[in-house]
């Protein structure tokens, strides 16, 4: 039988207490995701990394991170979700001041890849412990709009906290936010967060364990690379095939066990798969989103990075007030419909961007649509999680919290790979490089944004306004193009939330 603390079925102080617990992870998960990218100039600079190493000093840690999250989920119905949260927690504050003094650039790698292993303990643990601690659904949602919120709050603090450090310490002290934010969580997880685990599941199956890391570890390393170095290389189509073929395995063992590492059963439930569709789509399109805005609002626009970082602040409010709302929502509006119309206020939002970056509307035509993105996040998130974890037995929240975390992690993948791809073939097209620029300096205008002005920056006269004027405007081009296939996703979004939620009741 399912073990839990005994909890009360509305939940009290306690409760909510232990929420505020739980967001301490969550936050430093999502900082994690943003703030190393501030960091990788000056990286660049001490360290002098190659373009392959710097290359897996970002990639390396969502790599790990996503191929571990499954396995993780079940060892913590096993072990203990709290247990496992504590261990997490240790490991990632300690790997992270080891990190902020690394002395080369395979010490940070290394430690980025740790840094992955603890986090797959993390994410899995937070969202199960909510389920097991609010079991009244009202609250829960509530919970769980929370929880989202968390994100949004963390990708704003990560680029905030990031320009702060960078322009008062070195580099490496946006890895100690780390060791700051799970101090607390240390201290506190013990005393107000119950324990709660499965004990109906067998014994943990080594051979999931390795079949699921390939299969994950093989597909999101095929797409990252492909995305980022093109498909000339072999070794992306080598680990394709491992990937698909070891998921195939995985699959069917789980299938063929008594008590599998993750139930294939989950997915029979239209509800379950609804709603994990729904997120898979929703980062898909935000992920691929936030590819381009941090480079839009600062080469084109010509804003500071705090002052990037705090113009995403409106959206993030929407999405914050989004979620917590929709709550409200759901008591009158079937939670299926709630999702496809906000996935619809998405469609609009990115119809917006889109339109902005083909003909150079004005900034505030840009931020209307960001901001629409949020309202329609924050619904479309708070609802799909609920329907992930809600329509599951209590006894499957780690592997169905696992699944969850799971898509999040292949949508942002997915985004920078579709999305991300899109963005960079369209500026490569169109950017025209006057006939004044050298040879050498005119491969490096045509590959990014950041290059060509960079370039620019050494020539004077027309040839450095051409060159500029012509990079910003392939560069809005490309936008305008991702942001219209962010708009078939989500209207793909919102077919999937009409089919497969419509029998998701209204909240009681």
């Amino acid at each position: 039988m399912p073990v839990t603390n005994s909890i009360p079925l509305n939940a009290g102080k306690m409760q909510w207490l232990a929420l505020a617990v739980l967001m301490l992870p969550v936050l430093l998960i999502s900082v994690d995701n943003t703030v190393l990218s501030f960091a990788l100039p000056e990286i660049s600079r001490v360290m002098r990394p190659t373009g392959t190493q710097l290359l897996w000093m970002v990639d390396l840690y969502p790599l790990v991170l996503a191929a571990l999250l499954v396995p993780m989920g079940s060892l913590g119905d096993k072990i203990g979700r709290r247990r496992l949260l504590l261990i997490g927690c240790t490991g990632f504050g300690v790997v992270s001041a080891l990190a902020g003094f690394a002395p080369s650039a395979s010490w940070l790698i290394a430690a980025r890849g740790t840094l992955g292993f603890f986090g797959a303990m993390l994410m899995p643990s937070t969202l199960a412990l909510i389920r097991n601690i609010f079991l009244n659904p009202n609250q829960r949602r509530v919970a769980l709009a929370i929880w989202a919120s968390g994100f949004s709050a963390g990708a704003v603090i990560g680029p905030i906290m990031g320009g702060f450090l960078l322009e008062h310490f070195w580099w490496g002290s946006i890895f100690l936010i780390a060791t700051l934010i799970l101090a607390p969580a240390l201290i506190c997880l013990p005393m107000l967060v119950p324990e709660s685990y499965n004990r109906t599941g067998g014994r943990i199956d080594v051979p999931s364990i390795l079949l699921i890391m390939t299969a994950m570890f093989g597909i999101i390393y095929a797409l990252k690379i492909g995305a980022t170095e093109g498909l000339g290389h072999l070794s992306i189509y080598v680990a394709l095939v491992a990937g698909l073929v070891t998921g195939v395995l995985f699959v069917r063992r789980q299938n063929r066990l008594e008590h599998p590492m993750l139930d294939m059963t989950l997915f029979h439930s239209r509800v379950f798969t609804g709603g994990l569709l729904s997120n898979l789509i929703t980062m898909t399109s935000f992920t691929g989103f936030m590819i381009f805005y941090s480079q839009y609002v600062q080469l084109v626009v010509g804003l500071s990075p705090i002052t990037a970082g705090l113009s995403m602040l409106p959206a993030v409010i929407c999405t914050i007030i989004s979620g917590l709302l929709v709550v409200r929502v759901a008591k009158f509006v079937r939670p299926g419909l709630a999702v496809a119309l906000a996935l619809a206020l998405n469609v609009l939002g990115y119809a917006l961007i889109s339109f902005g970056g083909f003909t150079g509307a004005s900034f505030a035509l840009f931020m209307a649509g960001f901001m629409m993105l949020g309202v329609g996040n924050g619904a479309a998130q708070t609802l799909a999680n609920d329907a992930i974890i809600g329509g599951v037995d209590i006894s499957k929240a780690g592997a169905a919290s696992a699944v969850s975390e799971t898509a999040y992690e292949l949508g942002s993948v997915l985004g920078a790979a579709l999305l991300g791809t899109v963005l960079t073939a369209v500026f490569r097209a169109q950017i025209v490089v006057p006939p004044g620029v050298s040879g050498e300096d005119a491969n490096v205008a045509g590959e990014t944004l950041g290059g060509a002005l960079d370039v620019a920056s050494r020539y004077s006269g027309d040839t450095a306004t051409a060159l500029v004027d012509s990079a910003q405007q392939a560069f809005s081009s490309g936008v305008g193009f991702s942001s219209s296939v962010a708009v078939l996703l989500c209207a793909t979004g919102v077919i999937t939330a009409v089919t497969l939620l419509r029998s998701l009741p209204k909240a009681s």
